[in-house]
């Protein structure tokens, strides 16, 4: 997080930071700190929830590949917030998260339901077909309703890329009842997602109510997601990527990996955005290009690890 604050297009040093602890806005240095603070607060509020809603999604699921961004889950709630823009004219903040938590909501149930259908149920091979067909049918969507709209296209395109630039308190503070409430959901059912590991019959078995314990945690991730679109935009590749490296260092216990899922989250992408800062100065690339360029590596390395084929 210092770091976050100390490198951007304007170079800073630590005696600009301590300036800012009296008030201090006397020169353009302690100027750039100061507007760099809401950044790296949502950067850290963002990742640590990406990372712990990946983790609640492949718990629930038992599935490697669960990602609010693979499962549709983004995707839904990014739709929902560009419907809001396009034809009903939204413009605040604390709508746009109602709107991108019911769309999430309501793209994670068809999901579902779709993976649901034949023989065998959910499997985790067909949460994630079924995922990826659904986000790419609401992103098309999405297109298609933002290309005609000429006077809010070049707005929303850079929002669907995810990014964290530009970011002050009053955006922040709307999305941090949903992501904290998310947060709390999800640690608490850490413990539940342990027995559902072992399979639904064997957590049944060992008094588990197995549907409520699945909705509680798909609850906290969709409170988690659609809180952070709303105000960064989907940003993907996080929720995959996190909780995998937490379960190579703690193992496969969730009473470990989702909280250390928020901390090497938050790490991660406000590592990423201070990167993007760097690579490009004195413009910048999002942070959602840059998730991006990890992810994709990362990701092809769990399904070679995983052999989803043989899910």
């Amino acid at each position: 997080m210092t770091l976050s604050v100390m490198f951007g297009a304007r170079a800073t040093s630590w005696s600009d930071i301590t300036g800012l602890l009296d008030g201090s806005l006397d020169t353009m240095a302690e100027a750039a700190v100061a507007s760099r603070l809401p950044r790296t607060l949502l950067a850290t509020m963002a990742g640590a929830a990406l990372g712990v809603s990946g983790a609640a999604m492949q718990g629930l699921t038992r599935n490697p590949l669960a990602d609010p961004g693979l499962l549709g889950v983004n995707a839904g709630a990014a739709l929902a917030v560009v419907i809001g823009i396009a034809w009903f004219g939204i413009e605040l903040a604390s709508d746009y998260l109602w709107l991108a938590i019911v769309g999430a909501g309501v793209s994670a149930v068809v999901v579902y339901l779709i993976a649901s259908l034949g023989r065998g149920g959910a499997t985790p091979l067909r949460l994630a077909l079924s995922g990826a067909v659904v986000s790419a049918a609401l992103s098309s969507l999405t297109s298609a309703i933002i290309l005609p709209r000429a006077d809010i296209g070049g707005l929303i395109q850079s929002w669907l890329i995810g990014g964290v630039g530009g970011a002050t308190l009053d955006q922040i503070t709307p999305a941090l009842p949903f992501v904290i409430s998310g947060l709390l959901i999800c640690g608490l059912s850490a413990r539940k997602l342990n027995m559902l590991a072992l399979g639904d019959d064997m957590a049944s078995g060992l008094g588990e109510r197995v549907a409520l314990v699945r909705l509680m945690a798909a609850l906290g991730a969709i409170l988690l997601c659609g809180g952070i679109t709303a105000v960064c935009g989907p940003i993907a590749f996080v929720g995959l990527v996190v909780p995998h490296i937490c379960r190579l260092v703690v193992g496969s216990d969730y009473r470990w990996v989702v909280p250390l899922s928020a901390l090497a989250g938050a790490l991660l992408l406000t590592s990423a955005d201070i990167a993007g800062r760097l690579i490009a100065r004195p413009a910048e690339l999002d942070v959602g290009i840059m998730t991006a360029l990890v992810g994709a590596p990362v990701f092809l390395w769990i399904v070679r690890r995983h052999k989803v084929k043989s899910l």
